[in-house]
């Protein structure tokens, strides 16, 4: 895999007063800003080119990693304009940055010691999610990984999507048959979310997974980000 797309344009509303003046991706975690631990590990995947769509203070994105030549990387940013265009419109907007092979995406606001090396190069369908163990603020889980490898929405035992997969850009081929109405008067900029197409996508078997055990933490409120500084 050459291409990753890291997902940085939320507002950072639940991260609140630390994203006033910081986007959330860019917070400090554990000596480094969050999105530096991905940075360094798809180099060291030998991923060359990166995807990182903004929106909140954009501006401070290039300024803090610039052309990511300082990882071996070429980063190039998709600005969304000032309202996120949210994970399904996100990704659709930086589908033009984006090779025609498979290409990683990650959240930026997850951190984890998960091995990027251990995801599939080739997805055996649409997509292949890496799933975690139910934090306590998700207990429900999001799919079920059966014994064959496939993701199910309809299905006990759950786990939790970690933000981190491969996907093939088919996924958002006929996006709009999936999402129908969508909140956006811009068909160019649409905004809708990648769930649906994920679910759409399960249900023809075309949804892979694996379970990572080890360490991971979405960073999606102060006190979960001290915890995790707190961790050495």
């Amino acid at each position: 895999m050459r291409h990753a797309l890291i997902f940085a344009a939320g507002l950072g509303e639940r991260m609140r007063p630390l994203t006033n003046h910081t986007p959330k991706p860019l917070l400090p975690a554990r000596g480094k800003p969050l999105i530096v631990w991905h940075l360094e590990r798809l180099a060291a995947l030998d991923v060359r080119y990166v995807v990182i769509n903004t929106s909140h203070l954009a501006e401070q994105f290039p300024e803090t990693l610039g052309d990511g030549s300082q990882w071996g990387l070429r980063i190039r940013y998709a600005y969304e304009g000032p309202t996120p265009l949210e994970t399904g419109g996100g990704m659709f907007n930086a589908l033009p940055l984006l090779g025609p092979e498979p290409f990683i995406v990650i959240n930026g606001d997850v951190w984890t010691d998960a091995d990027f090396a251990t995801l599939p190069a080739e997805p055996a369908g649409l997509a292949h999610l890496l799933m975690v163990d139910n934090p306590s603020h998700h207990p429900r889980g999001d799919f079920a990984l059966d014994e064959q490898g496939k993701l199910h929405d309809e299905a006990d035992k759950r786990l939790t999507y970690s933000g981190i997969g491969v996907y093939r850009r088919e996924l958002l081929n006929d996006w709009q048959a999936v999402i129908g109405q969508h909140d956006s008067t811009d068909d160019k900029h649409p905004r809708f979310k990648l769930a649906p197409l994920l679910r759409a996508a399960m249900q023809r078997d075309e949804v892979s997974g694996s379970h990572h055990r080890g360490e991971w933490t979405d960073v999606g409120s102060p006190e979960r980000l001290a915890s995790l500084n707190a961790t050495p």
